[in-house]
């Protein structure tokens, strides 16, 4: 099973695209210069001056409580009620996905997807043995009716999927799909595993409720979220957000893989989120990165061939674009890297039949001049 399981072609491209002198719109990543270096340096000062014997000593599996307390806060604030109790700090919402594949999932098992969708998640469910099932997908996210078809003939025991400002099509599903998602996993009896890192980078219209908020998905949903878009990812901090039943034995899990998440970090994390104003620095964030989409989203029409097409999403860090038929934007790669520009193209992303056509673009890392002048460079690429 391990050799059947291949590297991230993203990290690969990434990996291409470090070269400074290349505008990349590969990288899913917040722009570094937008961290709160000052308030992040003096929440680590105070919990290293106040409590140092605790904050460098070994902590509980569950997490820090005051975090946790943070964490149940906020959801609550967003629609969630919450207590602390239901809550599992995990090193980066990436581990609350490896503990959910491995304590729901025995080989075999059957996991769906959107299709396309995140490829992190897609190498967690190929490392657990699962079999994956796509379901299609149209500019509105997931297409429940399909939803409805697959579950009924594959009896899948979870569907993953990202709802709000999804990676890679930045797309958002709307509150009636929503409704028709969490009733579909109490009428076939699935788990749904509701990933939402982007959901607070939200740029234009109103929040769509949680699927973990609706009441016959309420049993049944566990909820990652993560503090490394709206903090900073350099900390590793996620959260889990599961019933008892499905929380214990992650927890479990989580002791015999690291025994708890970093005591200090997440100290730290709490301190600052005590002191300072996450929801002021998150609008800062939402301001500059809607800047940066409208510059994006403004060019595209002379970078790319005629006949493409593109979405305009309300948040997140992405751009999903389809290239006219005959275009394959994964052999355009290299002439765009050869053009000092970068993007990830769409096929790895898909777990059916891929569209060649498509690609995604991030917006986040680069100013709107230098966005300009990256699809400036594009355009040639793809003319030349």
């Amino acid at each position: 099973m391990v050799r059947s399981v291949q590297s991230s072609p993203v990290r690969e491209i990434l990996a291409l695209t470090q070269r400074p002198e290349i505008i990349s719109f590969a990288g899913g990543l917040p722009a570094p210069e937008l961290f709160d270096v000052s308030g992040i340096e003096a929440a680590f000062a105070k919990v290293l001056v106040d409590q140092p014997e605790r904050a460098l000593q070994y902590s509980t599996t569950e997490g820090d409580p005051q975090l946790r307390a943070a964490v149940a806060d906020r959801m609550a604030a967003r629609g969630l009620p919450t207590d602390p109790d239901q809550l599992l700090v995990t090193t980066g919402s990436q581990q609350a996905l490896t503990l959910l594949a491995g304590t729901l999932l025995e080989p075999g098992a059957v996991v769906l997807v959107e299709d396309p969708g995140y490829l992190a998640a897609l190498q967690c469910f190929a490392f657990a043995g699962a079999r994956v099932v796509p379901v299609p997908t149209d500019d509105d996210g997931l297409i429940p009716e399909a939803l409805d078809e697959i579950a009924a003939r594959e009896r899948p025991t979870m569907l993953y999927l990202v709802p709000t400002f999804q990676n890679p099509t930045g797309r958002t599903l709307p509150t009636p799909r929503r409704q028709a998602v969490a009733e579909s996993a109490a009428r076939h009896d699935f788990w749904i595993v509701e990933d939402d890192p982007y959901g607070e980078l939200r740029y234009d219209g109103a929040a769509e409720p949680w699927i973990a908020a609706l009441a016959p998905a309420a049993d049944r949903t566990a909820l990652l979220g993560s503090f490394s878009k709206v903090l900073a990812p350099g900390l590793r901090l996620g959260y889990l957000r599961a019933p008892d039943a499905l929380r214990r034995p992650c927890v479990i899990a989580k002791q015999a893989m690291d025994l708890h998440t970093s005591t200090i970090d997440q100290a730290a994390a709490a301190r600052y989120l005590h002191d300072s104003d996450l929801d002021a620095h998150i609008a800062r964030m939402c301001a500059a990165y809607r800047e940066r989409r409208d510059a994006l989203l403004s060019g595209l029409q002379q970078a790319l061939p005629a006949g493409s097409a593109w979405n305009r999403p309300d948040g997140g860090m992405f751009v999903w674009a389809r290239l006219p038929t005959g275009h394959d934007a994964t052999a355009l790669l290299r002439a765009a890297i050869d053009h000092n520009v970068a993007y990830v193209p769409g096929a790895p992303f898909f777990a059916g039949v891929p569209d060649p056509g498509t690609l995604r673009l991030s917006f986040t890392t680069h100013s709107p001049a230098e966005i300009t002048e990256g699809l400036r460079r594009l355009s040639a690429a793809i003319s030349s």
